[in-house]
């Protein structure tokens, strides 16, 4: 993966599935439903060159060796709140795989992220580490998550979001130039509020029902 990469996840389903849920009439229940299945599709994307292992199995038929990966080297960090809408469906992919939280609130003059907590599983220098969080605006809040998630050395370190802007994906490269941002799209723009145009909202009240 080379430095600065933006990978932009363009299958067909995922497109479909995005324009459903850029729709402003949608309801709690099926924005929900349409990001977990959205998850469960780019993590065959985020994971396609996650190391493998041989194993003897059994087949009805003979023995042979086989691939598996190892789940409990990969870790899920979910940043709080709207991170949990891609959690779900990445862990029905790899279920094996440990989860850590990072709890960050947007200030909302100053758009400066600022942390409230943070929880890791032991051992991080031996785990890869998928940053989950739906939307990559101004990209301060990426850039903190992955600066504190750096402090615990894990081996490596990859960043999902569902839709990015063209500032926060300048911006996240400028401090993390090594880390690379896999995304369902990458929109026109920030407004004057900080939020992705076209975008669709955000993403943790219309995941949770809030406002």
């Amino acid at each position: 993966m080379t430095a600065a990469a933006v990978h932009v996840v363009d299958h067909p389903l995922v497109q479909h599935k995005l324009t459903l849920l850029r729709q402003k009439d949608r309801s709690t229940n099926s924005f929900r439903r349409l990001l977990h299945e959205i998850s469960m599709l780019m993590a065959y994307e985020v994971t396609r060159d996650m190391p493998t292992h041989p194993i003897e199995i059994e087949t009805p038929l003979a023995r042979m060796t086989s691939p598996v990966i190892d789940g409990k080297k990969t870790v899920f960090v979910s940043v709080m709140r709207a991170g949990a809408g891609l959690l779900d469906g990445m862990l029905d992919v790899v279920p094996g795989a440990r989860v850590g939280h990072v709890g960050l609130y947007r200030d909302p003059k100053t758009l400066v992220a600022v942390e409230y907590y943070f929880k890791m599983p032991h051992d991080m220098q031996e785990r890869d580490a998928i940053v989950l969080d739906p939307m990559l605006a101004t990209g301060n809040s990426a850039v903190a998550a992955v600066e504190r998630l750096k402090e615990t050395g894990p081996r490596s370190i990859r960043y999902v979001c569902l839709l990015a802007a063209p500032e926060g994906l300048a911006n996240f490269h400028a401090h993390h130039p090594d880390v690379p941002v896999f995304t369902a799209a990458v929109d026109e723009r920030l407004d004057a509020h900080g939020y992705i145009v076209p975008g669709l909202g955000d993403a943790g009240d219309r995941l949770f029902g809030t406002k």
